[in-house]
């Protein structure tokens, strides 16, 4: 298990990477940092429980079950805390990512990492291709067409106008 926590892990600090100019908070690699320290924690405790079973210790034992305690609550208490600010975390993303639609000029580094993000994401906009008529970029162009990341991937004629909306 703490081979797997690891590996997802370095997983989400590699992923985070491709959407950092989304998450601009100093915060944002924390889960992936915790998710290690789980990990490190994990390996160890388990090498408690190993050693306390392979000698019969009552108390390495006892030890291990009050480990295994506390872990269950603090999971509870994670679970209990994520359910209550979803909706804060939710809301900050999409301020985020607004912010970011503002500063898309098509060339910027930060417009490429939105034409990735929508391209893996197979998305367009914050909630839709409509969130794209009230950016700077869109008014600048005139085209009354939002960006091609916004076309499906097996339209290969799109053109990204909005008269055209089966293709976004």
């Amino acid at each position: 298990a703490a081979a797997g926590l690891t590996y997802v892990g370095a997983y989400v600090i590699n992923t985070y990477k491709s959407y950092d100019n989304f998450l601009q908070d100093k915060y944002a690699l924390l889960p992936a940092v915790i998710i290690l320290a789980i990990a490190v924690v994990m390996f160890i405790i388990g090498l408690i429980g190993w050693c306390a079973t392979f000698r019969e210790s009552r108390l390495g034992l006892g030890l291990f079950l009050a480990i295994i305690l506390i872990i269950f609550i603090a999971e509870v208490s994670a679970f209990v805390l994520g359910f209550v600010y979803r909706e804060k975390v939710k809301t900050d993303v999409q301020d985020t990512m607004r912010s970011v639609f503002e500063k898309y000029d098509g060339k910027s580094p930060e417009s490429t990492v939105m034409d990735y993000l929508q391209g893996q994401l197979h998305c367009c906009g914050v909630k839709n291709y409509s969130d794209w008529t009230s950016t700077q970029w869109f008014n600048a162009t005139g085209n009354n067409s939002v960006p091609l990341s916004c076309c499906r991937q097996e339209m290969k004629n799109c053109t990204g106008r909005l008269d055209q909306p089966q293709e976004l």
